[in-house]
């Protein structure tokens, strides 16, 4: 499947880009009706993804420029091409969500609540956002064979197919996330109406579950950035990551010991955990359900 959707003279229009927009609408418009719940009105989060947008950009490039710096720092003009791909999704959290801090305290709205709405577009985000992975081939696992995909996990023509890269048949792990994803989002959707959640832990759990996939899903896969870390903490990521050995064979690193997406997973995860435990622990009794307001109203 070609990556080029149509072309307007010169100008070429790619699947991956059209694919990331309709995830990133879609998610929008997700936001914006729970937001009318809150009496939020929609410009304010039309406002805040032309912020969050160029800062996912720019903090995605950042991250992938910095641990692969080998590749940059003798043409350094290269770290802005990023039509030329290279781009981190906890990279682009990590840049959203600080130009959010400062975004959401300039609106005057405390950032866990906000945050919290945001929890179920982002998620819808990645699992649409993921299939640009699939036009594209990219982003995919080890290799297998072909009756692992049809026969073992039934599926269809077109997944296959298009896992077939140069004669060899890969891990769609794009699927692995998608799907991942597609469970997390459903289970923020429940939660986001019980009564027993309080404000930022709907973040947090979203955080935590999609920590989680793809902590064991990046040991599956052959372009994971990486570094050289000291043995015991390359075990101990083999030693957490054993329990998907008994199904799947980890996919081979051309560089590094320690896959740097699964030791951020884990240490997303503890702080998550810790995070949610220490705000319970402080009374913290403002709930996800309570209105929300501005103080610069």
């Amino acid at each position: 499947m070609s990556p080029i959707a149509f072309r307007l003279g010169p100008i070429q229009l790619y699947w991956y880009g059209i694919i990331l927009s309709v995830a990133a609408l879609i998610g929008l418009i997700v936001v914006i009706q729970e937001g009318k719940r809150y009496q939020i009105h929609p410009g304010f989060f039309l406002d805040m993804v032309l912020v969050g947008v160029p800062s996912a950009i720019v903090g995605a490039r950042a991250y992938y420029v910095i641990f692969k710096w080998e590749d940059y720092r003798d043409n350094f003009w290269d770290v802005f091409k990023i039509w030329n791909g290279g781009i981190a999704i906890y990279g682009a959290l990590i840049g959203a969500i600080v130009a959010m801090i400062f975004f959401f305290h300039i609106r005057g709205y405390n950032f866990w609540r906000i945050a919290d709405l945001c929890a179920p577009g982002l998620i819808i985000g990645q699992l649409i956002g993921r299939w640009g992975n699939y036009i594209n081939q990219e982003a995919h696992g080890g290799p297998v064979s072909e009756d692992f995909l049809r026969t073992t996990l039934h599926l269809p023509n077109f997944i296959v197919d298009q896992m077939n890269i140069e004669g060899v048949y890969y891990h769609p792990t794009f699927l692995y996330e998608s799907i991942w994803n597609l469970v997390g989002l459903l289970l923020l959707l429940w939660l986001r109406r019980q009564p027993f959640l309080r404000s930022g832990e709907l973040f947090l759990t979203y955080f935590t579950w999609y920590s989680i996939g793809r902590f064991f899903i990046e040991g599956l896969r052959t372009d994971s950035l990486a570094w050289f870390a000291s043995n015991w903490l390359a075990n101990l990521m083999k030693l957490l990551w054993s329990p998907m050995g008994l199904m799947f064979q980890e996919g081979e690193m051309s560089y590094g010991t320690v896959r740097v997406s699964q030791l951020l997973s884990v240490f997303i995860i503890l702080i998550a955990i810790c995070l949610i435990a220490y705000r319970r622990f402080r009374n913290h009794h403002e709930r996800y359900e309570d209105p929300i307001a501005s103080n610069r109203s």
